[in-house]
């Protein structure tokens, strides 16, 4: 299987390109919590989010299950306890520790879960000195399932600060005026005559998950594309509208939930004085009108999509749409984990980056899916029901690990994820 190691130099052995594979995506971890402190590391804000230390210590539970104890003979673990306490949603591998009560865990220490990871990583430097094919596929399969832990370390660390008034102060090296400046113009619609389309991937094309396959036809009525996100200008206009108090722009679970969470903005939006806010992973700013809305809900994007007399793309419409883009954008690695305004070039822009796109699709097995065999087999087919799909990637996402087929997931209501939309007619 063609595996997150192919971007190494060519000529470099199997074992030094999944090593240095490895100890990249690991390396990138670490550097992501530098701006934390242990008590940072130990919040759960909600039963959606996990503590960052349980992060870093389910995605080393993950390679000493999967690969160390199965294929590195006489490995020893580190903790037997780490089994049940970092176990995910394996029912196969046996119980684990409650979902919403990973924040109670005050012990193990941070210092002890770094000791595991630095255990780990040299069980790993040995098993891959001498991979199979097997332990390739597997490595793979652990380095996108870290590089998917690294966005979600930095927006549960998010909602979690968002929710103490003292860890976000105002930046005051941000331009209000500079952030607050007169919206695009309105954004043009791409055509796409539709037709007869192979979507998906076969799983010896490239590295994708099991929900990603296998490749399929499907037939897509002609349609149009936004060249870009909705902005938070567009959003403001939606606001003033009485957007949040019209029920018939809602679905019902939409409104019925609007009116329990009392939304009346995005999430992390509050007003101060005349002027609108966000928030950063360390400061609030001033919300920038040009730039894409961000964590809204399904609901909400299927509202405001109704109040623009639009809908959402479907999932297989955009990937007909972004099958021959090239995959540049916002993403991890630049550093700003904010969504940016969209380039001035012409043509489909941010179709990877800035913020995953909310799709009228429903999270549903390909025709043809088959589940994987062994304990990865409850990797995502166990989740496919009452979701929705949502593609292109955002700002807190690792480039390697986008293509045309990711297809992402989340229940309708939820908000604390880089959610966004494109328009579609």
């Amino acid at each position: 299987m063609p595996s997150v190691a192919s971007s190494v130099a060519e000529g470099s052995s199997l074992e030094q390109t999944l090593l240095a594979q490895y100890m990249s995506v690991r390396a990138q971890t670490m550097a992501l919590i530098e701006p934390l402190s242990a008590e940072d590391m130990m919040l759960q804000s909600m039963p959606d989010a996990s503590p960052t230390k349980w992060h870093l210590a389910h995605t080393t539970w993950f390679f000493e299950t999967f690969l160390l104890q199965p294929h590195l003979s006489g490995y020893q673990p580190f903790n037997e306890a780490y089994q049940y306490l970092f176990n995910s949603y394996y029912e196969t591998v046996g119980e684990r520790h409650p979902r919403p009560q990973r924040g109670l865990l005050s012990r193990p220490l941070l210092t002890e879960i770094l000791d595991y990871r630095a255990h780990v990583d040299a069980g790993m430097q040995r098993l891959l000195a001498t991979p199979t094919s097997e332990i390739e596929s597997a490595v793979t399969i652990g380095l996108h399932h870290e590089m998917q832990h690294q966005e979600l370390l930095q927006t549960d660390i998010k909602h979690a600060l968002s929710l103490n008034p003292y860890a976000l102060n105002l930046d005051a090296a941000a331009s209000p005026e500079a952030a607050n400046s007169d919206t695009q113009q309105s954004p043009e619609f791409i055509y796409f005559a539709g037709g007869l389309s192979q979507v998906g991937t076969d799983a010896n094309e490239c590295f994708a998950y099991d929900c990603e396959q296998p490749r399929h036809q499907v037939f897509i009525p002609e349609f149009s594309l936004c060249e870009r996100l909705v902005t938070n200008g567009e959003w403001l206009e939606f606001m003033q509208d009485n957007g949040y108090q019209n029920p018939q722009l809602w679905l019902s679970d939409g409104w019925a939930t609007v009116q329990q969470e009392g939304w009346q903005a995005p999430l992390y939006w509050h007003r101060d004085g005349e002027k609108w806010m966000t928030m950063t992973q360390q400061n609030r700013v001033p919300l920038d009108l040009n730039a894409p809305v961000c964590h809204i809900s399904y609901y909400e994007a299927d509202a405001f999509a109704r109040w623009r007399g639009c809908r959402l793309p479907t999932e297989f419409e955009w990937e007909f749409a972004a099958q021959a883009a090239e995959i540049n954008g916002n993403f991890l690695e630049s550093g700003h984990l904010l969504p940016q305004a969209a380039p001035p070039q012409p043509g489909l822009k941010q179709l990877f980056g800035d913020a995953w796109e909310w799709t009228q699709s429903p999270f549903i097995p390909y025709p043809g899916f088959t589940t994987p065999e062994g304990a990865l087999a409850e990797y995502n087919g166990k989740f496919m029901a009452n979701q929705w799909v949502l593609r292109g990637g955002s700002c807190a996402t690792a480039k390697q690990q986008l293509r045309a087929t990711y297809r992402n997931f989340f229940y309708a209501h939820q908000r604390w994820q880089f959610t966004s939309l494109r328009l579609a007619k």
